[in-house]
């Protein structure tokens, strides 16, 4: 008979290993964006440049979604323990990366709608001022880019072979909160290296058409981007089936005249963690711990249901 005081009780954290620290990068970056965004409205105010203020309302749009990604980690982080998520809160950071890929979706059919319009009615631009204050913020994109960029490293291929290897250090990317940040500076990088290129040419060659030009080219590329990630989140919001993981799972199981799985449900419950839930209809030679035994070799599974029937 078992002890009664075994704890057969276990926690649902799955929480990415670099969970604190790429929330920390968030929360510098989100103070990067907003000094900046304060700096660019007042020197707007001051200078009467519109281009300044419009720069200043675009940052604050960017302030917001990266506070989305900063709040995502820390609700994520202080509901871990609660027994209100099933399987914990490793998809918080999902969501934040899906509301941030659609504010995304908006920066950029703003970029485009102001840009056609001034294509068709040009408006005076004051390229000194405009040019310093793109320069300005690329700089504090570029860093902001440095900052995640770190905690952004891509995976590390498929570590099979290496059942016991440590999950600190890998698969970084599949974190969707940090993605999400990251694609925002880089769609403010870029927008200001369009607008850069595009007043220099407005300025020196008198290319006046070449500035929203540019904006309509950067809007159709951070469409894209915000498109490409809300699709990427939606799947793991919508416990879209992991394939990979699910036909490693049928290799390991199924063995003719012995094992056959009935039902297989296998998705994404955080950064680097997946839940399964097995049902096997098995012969004498099987059994439920059987089939978790050879189930193990599957580390991302960090949840494993097995259901076991005799044939």
């Amino acid at each position: 008979m078992s002890s009664p005081h075994i704890n057969y009780r276990h926690d649902h954290v799955f929480l990415g290993p670099a969970h604190d620290e790429n929330a920390r990068r968030t929360l510098w970056v989100v103070a990067l964006t907003v000094v900046m965004m304060i700096g660019e409205i007042t020197a707007g105010y001051i200078t009467g440049s519109m281009a300044l203020l419009a720069d200043g309302f675009h940052m604050a749009t960017h302030a917001g979604a990266l506070g989305i990604s900063a709040a995502a980690y820390g609700y994520a982080k202080r509901h871990a323990y609660s027994q209100r998520y099933s399987f914990g809160t490793g998809k918080v950071g999902d969501l934040g990366g899906f509301a941030s890929a659609l504010v995304l979706g908006m920066v950029a059919l703003g970029i485009g709608v102001e840009s056609v319009m001034r294509l068709l009615q040009p408006t005076q631009v004051q390229f000194g001022t405009a040019t310093l204050i793109a320069i300005a913020g690329l700089i504090v994109n570029v860093v902001s880019a440095l900052l995640l960029g770190h905690g952004h490293g891509h995976s590390h291929g498929d570590d099979h072979e290496d059942h016991d290897h440590s999950h600190a250090h890998a698969h970084h990317s599949n974190d969707n909160n940090l993605k999400s940040a990251y694609v925002h500076v880089i769609a403010d990088a870029l927008t200001s290296v369009l607008a850069i290129v595009a007043l220099l040419a407005g300025q020196y060659l008198g290319w006046v058409w070449l500035d929203p030009v540019m904006g309509i080219v950067g809007a159709i590329v951070i469409a894209r981007w915000a498109w490409t990630l809300m699709g990427t989140t939606a799947g793991v919001l919508l416990d879209q089936t992991d394939a990979h993981v699910a036909e490693e799972i049928r290799e390991r199981v199924e063995k003719p005249g012995d094992a056959t799985i009935t039902d297989l449900h296998v998705w994404r419950i955080g950064p680097q963690a997946h839940a399964a839930i097995v049902s096997v209809l098995g012969e004498a030679t099987a059994s439920a711990d059987s089939i978790r035994e050879r189930l193990k070799p599957v580390h991302e599974v960090s949840h494993l249901t097995v259901e076991f029937r005799p044939a």
